[in-house]
């Protein structure tokens, strides 16, 4: 049993949560689409994910119990910075009370934009703390950090209903045996878990993605789509080769490194149209 997962007393128990999660749920439902689209991992980064992704209806109790304990966690934090400054507050502890959660896995395998908020959030908190800024700073990152869990309970509730329908989400573990139009969804999702990896502070690793991602999938589509636009294939070159790999090498902000990847996926839903024009004139044809 997770040890988490038992209601905590510091909390105004899920009876304050509830309006929260009321207020989120309704702009949530435009993300619908780009949840059908997600692929979904057989391992969450932190190692095998737990059966309970299996049933996420029967879980979604103890996911709120959990971002309730984790943001208890999270004010406790704050509040020994506010009392002792950062040797008291100990703010990389942030992360290690994320990593325990069993919705860290629930939110990673069904929406990664969402995850990678999370990420971005918790080390918002834990940076405000480090770089010693006032406690009023500080208290923002930390409501934006729990406006953001409690977005992302609402996606795995959608998450829920479609796994109690029977949806499986498309999966690919290389690229291959995919159409050109699937193959660049596929660049797409892994562009955006380049952007999670980003967000958790593991440069490395999103690096790979990007280098793996243009390799074993961008290439691939290359061919058709320089028919019909050589330019457009350069622009996503110098931005798998160039621009993405040197912004995160840089160590530019996680909003600009999500918008370099938003650009991408602009430019990739340009492609799409492309190669689905193109292929629906050739079936015409014959």
């Amino acid at each position: 049993m997770n040890p988490y997962s038992r209601p905590c007393p510091c909390v105004q128990a899920q009876h304050a949560a509830e309006p929260r999660q009321d207020q989120v749920l309704a702009p949530l439902r435009a993300l619908l689409a780009a949840i059908l689209l997600c692929v979904t991992p057989l391992v969450s980064a932190n190692g095998e994910i737990g059966e309970h992704v299996k049933d996420l209806s029967g879980n979604l109790d103890n996911y709120a119990t959990e971002i309730d304990w984790l943001m208890t966690q999270v004010d406790g934090i704050v509040a020994a910075y506010e009392e002792g400054g950062l040797a008291a507050a100990k703010p990389a502890a942030v992360v290690d009370h994320w990593e325990a959660v069993d919705f860290h896995a629930a939110i990673e395998t069904n929406y990664i934009p969402l995850y990678a908020s999370i990420w971005q959030g918790l080390f918002g908190v834990r940076g405000a703390i480090e770089a010693g800024q006032p406690l009023e700073a500080v208290r923002s990152e930390q409501a934006k950090l729990e406006v953001t869990l409690w977005q992302a309970l609402g996606a795995v509730k959608m998450a829920a209903k479609l796994q109690e329908t029977g949806y499986a989400a498309p999966r690919s573990s290389d690229g291959t045996d995919l159409s050109p139009v699937a193959t660049l969804d596929d660049v797409k999702n892994n562009l955006d878990r380049v952007v999670a990896k980003y967000a958790e502070q593991l440069s490395d690793e999103a690096i790979e993605i990007v280098q793996d991602t243009y390799l074993t999938r961008f290439e691939g589509v290359e061919g058709d789509l320089i028919e019909q636009d050589a330019d457009l294939v350069e622009n996503l070159e110098v931005d798998f080769n160039v621009t993405l790999p040197k912004a995160i090498q840089d160590g530019m902000s996680v909003n600009d490194v999500r918008a370099v990847v938003a650009a991408m996926h602009d430019k990739i839903d340009r492609a799409k149209i492309l190669l689905s024009d193109a292929e629906a004139n050739r079936s015409s044809v014959f």
